[in-house]
């Protein structure tokens, strides 16, 4: 920082730094005044409102109970269903708001291609909502 002296020299340039102590106390003022004044800019009307107590209408989706045995026999919730008949029973769940899950129970000895052939017969017709039950008690 370069301050001004009273030595008679001849160095006459113009000082070319900026004072900054005013624009420091000026900007520490202005932050005083500010927080000072915050609080008194809520304003904030007592008001004595109603009351109303209400529970969301949230309707839990159903689950379908899907299984395969090991004869590829398909069950839908328990009953035996054939080919056109699960065909029927897959796109009428896909209708359905919301939508329920659709759980598949098979057998450890049931073919792989019968539980992939069904998984693709349920998303094209509309589920998306796919899982698998299974038994963690056998190894």
């Amino acid at each position: 920082m370069s301050f001004g002296s009273l030595e008679g020299s001849d160095d006459n340039a113009p000082m070319a730094e900026i004072n900054m102590v005013p624009l420091i106390d000026v900007m520490l003022v202005l932050l005083v005044i500010f927080l000072v004044t915050a609080p008194m800019l809520t304003h904030a009307v007592k008001m004595d409102l109603p009351r109303a107590v209400s529970t969301p209408q949230v309707q839990k989706a159903d689950n379908v109970q899907l299984s395969i045995d090991a004869s590829s026999s398909v069950y839908w919730n328990g009953e035996r269903v054939d080919g056109g008949a699960l065909q029927a029973h897959l796109q009428q769940a896909a209708t359905l708001q919301p939508q329920p899950a659709l759980h598949i129970r098979a057998e450890r000895t049931t073919p792989y291609e019968k539980v992939a052939q069904i998984m693709s017969a349920a998303a094209q017709a509309g589920l998306s909502r796919i899982g698998f039950v299974t038994d963690p008690s056998k190894p």
